[in-house]
């Protein structure tokens, strides 16, 4: 094809990958984003083996295991009764896959600087909200109604309340989930963990604590984790409103090993208020504007595969327009090559998350008991390994990627963790 000039609305790791990988293939590309200066939103997040695989496409692989956590597992237990109701291993699985726990501030640096190295520019201060088709170009608008560029191609990764992806024809309604989460990113200092694990504590549907190893955010930082506690958004205010040391004393009844993560927190501004929504673009194209990432297909992090999607997409949007004669087929077969995969991990999101994020006493007790039992008996362990690896369905042909050998990646970054660790304080 062509070489394209593309406009990529939103400086997020869906619109920073697209970036890399469609510069990388001679596109002339340029970044449009709303903040004055480009920056991560959020606390910590769980890179999987698509994600992985796509970043190793990039070169970018090892930089990041660097900086993250290797997560061999995900536990969860009910916080009264100590049960264990969630034990997934990636071990389960043959090949050596695991995850990895990265900050996002990790995720986006080690991203943008690859950009900024590019050479390729970023536009700030740009808040934009619609993509239009006039004939065989993309038209940007901004706030003011004023044309912010015009485009062979237009990539929406503006995320999951998208409002580009509102006013698009095939745009379904935004569908908000009731519960949300509080995080915050915290020193391990005195905290019992386990260092290769996300750890949570249950109570019922209603109540879900969690514990993340997220890395470092630059080489020479030090590690810290990801905690965060469930909350029905509408409740949110009232929550702040009975005070913080309620809060606490509530998470220490349920996890008194949740201490030292506590001690840290003085302010509920040292605390972000997560908001989840749902909803899938069929097809993740309208005329010459594409989308990717949660303007594609946002839902609950329960499974952990809002960022993996992204990349993936960003990988097979790039593969499609490499092998295809015009953008139109490209942007078929880009929807194609995603439709199963995407469809799929939407539906599994449905269906687990109000097993964990409910006000359904019944559908947790049925995790607790029935599940929890089933989970343990074969094939179970290794297809809830292959959900959680987000490769249930196979991403990587129709991506134009080949999976990494994770013997070989995880032998290399030990070799570069040995080389790069910071001391511990005396």
């Amino acid at each position: 094809m062509k070489t394209l000039n593309i406009g990529i609305a939103g400086a997020g790791p869906a619109g920073l990958a697209a970036a890399l990988m469609l510069s990388r293939h001679g596109h002339r590309v340029e970044i449009l984003e709303r903040f004055a200066e480009a920056a991560p939103v959020g606390s910590g997040l769980m890179l999987q083996p698509t994600g992985l695989t796509a970043l190793d496409a990039l070169g970018l692989l090892q930089p990041m295991m660097v900086l993250g956590s290797r997560i061999d597992r995900l536990h969860g237990a009910d916080a009264r009764s100590g049960r264990t109701v969630l034990d997934v291993r990636y071990d389960a699985l043959a090949g050596g896959r695991f995850g990895l726990a990265v900050q996002r501030a990790a995720l986006f640096g080690v991203l943008h600087d690859a950009v900024t190295a590019a050479g390729i520019p970023i536009r700030t201060g740009m808040t934009l909200t619609a993509a239009t088709t006039s004939g065989e170009k993309a038209v940007l608008t901004d706030a003011a109604g004023q044309e912010a560029g015009r485009y062979d191609l237009v990539i929406d990764a503006t995320g999951a309340r998208s409002t580009i992806a509102a006013g698009a024809a095939t745009a379904p309604g935004v569908r908000e989930l009731a519960y949300g989460a509080f995080w915050a990113t915290l020193d391990s200092d005195g905290l019992t963990h386990d260092p290769n694990a996300l750890t949570q504590r249950y109570d019922r549907a209603k109540v879900m604590i969690g514990i993340l190893p997220a890395g470092r955010a630059r080489p020479a930082a030090r590690d810290r984790v990801a905690f965060f506690w469930s909350v029905k958004v509408g409740d949110a205010d009232a929550v702040k409103a009975a005070g913080l040391d309620r809060w606490k004393a509530a998470i220490r009844g349920y996890w008194p090993d949740c201490a030292p993560l506590l001690d840290q927190i003085d302010d509920w501004d040292q605390l972000t208020l997560a908001h989840y929504a749902h909803r899938t673009m069929r097809p993740p194209a309208s005329g010459r504007v594409v989308f990717v990432g949660d303007s594609a297909h946002s839902t609950s992090p329960q499974l952990g595969q809002g960022a993996n999607m992204a990349l993936i997409d960003a990988a097979t949007l790039a593969h499609a327009l490499s092998v295809s004669g015009d953008i139109d087929a490209a942007l078929a077969a880009y929807g194609r090559a995603r439709r199963n995969h995407m469809v799929l991990f939407q539906l599994l999101s449905l269906a687990f998350t109000p097993f964990y994020q409910s006000d359904s006493a019944a559908l947790a007790w049925l995790r607790d008991r029935l599940v929890a039992t089933i989970a343990r008996i074969p094939p179970a362990p290794a297809l809830l390994a292959s959900i959680v690896s987000g490769t249930l369905i196979d991403p990587f042909a129709t991506a134009g990627l080949k999976e990494c050998d994770w013997a070989t990646v995880a032998d290399e970054s030990h070799r570069s963790t040995a080389a790069t660790a910071v001391p511990a304080p005396a």
